[in-house]
């Protein structure tokens, strides 16, 4: 490690290690491997940031770009060292994350998220730490309420925010997911989606059918029991499901939309054509 200007070091990269509050879930390959190119070329434009962390130092921000060094073999890196709580480091990191490196939506709700739940903040406080509105920051939380597929479409840019925000307005999972996947097959528009949404409110939802086609003799206890498997059936397939239920013998009903969704859920459940 070699001195520079104050409060900046040539850090060997061997000794920084990632933020343990890093809101950022996945660095694409290709991302990575242009952003070595670039440093290759031209250089690292801007030091990492980094805190003193027992023998080692750890990021704050420029996980990107010290993985980019990892990737060129290069031993050393230019750093700014900064003294920082561990709240603050949180927030520094999500900062630089939000204004450099683009976080998709999920990350950024996982990293509000993060920083409420690992240092006790509220809504508010937490939306000061990083310069936003208490409603940008309740807004961004919300999408963490959607089920983990339909998350992912939005982390993927198959959905956007303004989808995902009518899609928490279904509180039926099998309609929620029924509906992600006919706005991403047929590009609907989050107009068209709020009309179709409002449809999906007043149909009858799974359960509801369970309950009109199941025989007498099914208790409450198994009744709900029933629910809770039909959503996450619902939940892992993507697709509206129902348990027709009863004591001796039952149905599963899966219901999909055309080839392509019948396709998808036969590779989900592992089945060859």
């Amino acid at each position: 490690m070699a001195g520079g200007a104050p409060g900046y070091l040539e850090i060997a990269v061997h000794l920084i290690e990632p933020s343990p509050y890093q809101a950022r879930r996945e660095i694409p390959a290709e991302q990575l491997g242009e952003l070595a190119e670039s440093i290759r070329s031209e250089g690292l434009l801007q030091p990492i940031v980094v805190r003193k962390a027992g023998e080692k130092f750890q990021l704050i921000a420029g996980e990107r770009r010290w993985r980019a060094f990892q990737l060129l073999k290069i031993k050393s890196i230019p750093a700014r060292l900064v003294e920082a709580s561990n709240a603050s480091s949180a927030a520094l990191g999500l900062i630089e994350n939000l204004q450099r490196e683009g976080l998709n939506p999920i990350e950024e709700a996982h990293g509000y998220a993060s920083l409420i739940r690992d240092f006790d903040l509220t809504q508010e406080s937490a939306a000061e730490r990083v310069g936003k509105g208490r409603a940008t920051v309740a807004n961004s939380l919300r999408l963490l309420s959607l089920d983990p597929d339909l998350q992912g479409y939005v982390s993927k840019s198959m959905l956007s925010v303004g989808h995902a925000k009518v899609l928490l307005g279904i509180e039926d999972a099998a309609q929620r997911a029924m509906l992600g996947r006919r706005v991403i097959e047929e590009g609907l528009s989050v107009r068209t989606t709020e009309k179709l949404a409002l449809g999906a409110k007043s149909a009858p939802t799974a359960a509801t059918t369970v309950r009109a086609t199941a025989k007498p003799g099914i208790s409450a206890k198994d009744a709900a029991t029933v629910s809770g498997i039909e959503k996450k059936l619902t939940s892992h397939l993507g697709a509206r499901v129902a348990v027709l239920h009863t004591p001796k013998k039952g149905r599963i009903v899966i219901e999909y939309r055309g080839n392509e969704d019948l396709q998808r859920l036969l590779e989900k459940l592992g089945v060859e054509a």
